[in-house]
């Protein structure tokens, strides 16, 4: 009897130790598949959102995406907050500081962020203009404003800014006005465009570039003949329209995002990268690019990168001897400018071939302009 009462208690427990595994099985499953379901319902709810590569272990938040180039105090609110929306960044050397000077004063009068790129790694010389702790200065020996500005203005970077003037630093402004030249650019809906050059002054490469008087902008120019290049009225690519020259280019927003992607890291020159500007133009290139006539320049034309070393280190320090070694000096500045014109071409048939293996390799990418009638062109 008490054998028989211990087996029924036996078999009792045994079945409620299975039934409790059971109910604990299946309670966890459930967990899991409600887990599931909660996870998976909030992937579904975040898994489009677009986030900065690299962000993602961030709360959103906190992701701070773009920033301006805005000095900040160690400590205490910014006396002045810069409400500039516009941005003029230029090369500089200090044998163009008068000129530059010019070009500085007449910027931060209309409210500019202004940053100097000092290709020759001269700085403090700068510092007896009140205009130069206000600014922004970058310095690396012998490198273009293309280097700089591939490495120094990232869209994410010049983001708040509506307009981007890259210049070189051998143009007179005396009759050029950032303001009135915005003004007409809003207007005109410009996404990429140049100041236009007074031909009387200036040294004139293209056509296109030289001042007109009848108009506050045009966007093409006409040119005849049997060589060299043809523009006429039916020519509907660069270098006759939907082109601008690169010694003074101003972009906006936009059109910067886009052209910051096509400089290459690896190529310092501009040769090639201005006949693809259109390309960015934010649509159609023979009315989103233009010269503008009535806020023109001065291009002087004054050589700078590949100067003889010697050379310009005996106009800097007033040397009194440099007179005696002016034909070897001469003789070196001449080398040395030929070398950068024949790496510009060099980088220039680099750009070409990158841009044809790119275009041809990218089966998803359908070119805009492969039909359009362009000017013929001469070798530069």
């Amino acid at each position: 009897m008490n054998m028989y009462i211990f087996v029924r208690a036996s078999l009792f427990c045994l079945v409620l130790f299975i039934w409790s595994a059971l109910i604990a099985q299946n309670s966890k499953e459930n967990f899991l598949i409600w887990g599931l379901r909660g996870s998976n319902a909030k992937y579904g709810a975040c898994k489009n959102r677009c986030r900065p590569p690299g962000s993602e272990p961030l709360p959103e938040g906190i992701v701070a995406s773009t920033s301006n180039l805005e000095k900040r105090p160690l400590w205490g609110s910014p006396k002045n907050t810069n409400t500039s929306k516009s941005l003029f960044a230029v090369a500089v050397g200090i044998k163009q500081k008068k000129t530059v000077n010019e070009m500085v004063q007449r910027f931060l009068a209309s409210d500019f962020v202004v940053m100097l790129f000092h290709y020759d790694g001269i700085v403090d010389e700068w510092q007896d203009f009140e205009w130069s702790n206000s600014v922004i200065h970058i310095s690396t020996g012998n490198q273009t404003k293309w280097w700089f500005a591939k490495r120094f203005l990232h869209p994410d970077i010049v983001a708040e800014y509506d307009y981007i003037f890259l210049w070189d630093e051998d143009l007179g402004v005396e009759n050029f006005n950032p303001d009135r030249y915005l003004s007409i650019v809003k207007d005109e809906g410009l996404q990429i465009s140049q100041p236009a050059l007074d031909i009387s002054k200036s040294e004139v490469h293209h056509l296109i570039t030289a001042r007109g008087r009848r108009k506050n902008v045009h966007r093409r120019t006409y040119k005849l003949g049997t060589t060299g290049i043809h523009c006429d009225e039916n020519s509907s690519a660069p270098p006759c329209t939907g082109w601008i020259e690169v010694m003074a280019p101003v972009f906006s927003k936009a059109a910067w995002r886009c052209v910051w992607y096509m400089i290459q890291n690896d190529l310092i020159h501009a040769w090639g990268l201005d006949m693809q500007l259109g390309y960015c133009a934010q649509g159609d290139r023979t009315k989103n690019v233009g010269v503008v006539d009535a806020e023109y320049i001065v291009h002087l034309g004054v050589p700078t990168l590949g100067e003889s070393d010697n050379k310009s280190k005996a106009v800097s320090s007033g040397d009194t001897s440099r007179a005696e070694s002016k034909e070897t000096s001469h003789s070196q500045a001449i080398d040395k400018r030929i070398e950068v014109r024949r790496q510009s071409y060099y980088e220039y048939m680099i750009f070409k071939s990158r841009w044809k293996k790119a275009a041809e390799e990218d089966k998803c990418w359908v070119d805009p302009y492969s039909e359009t009638k362009q000017g013929k062109q001469t070798t530069r």
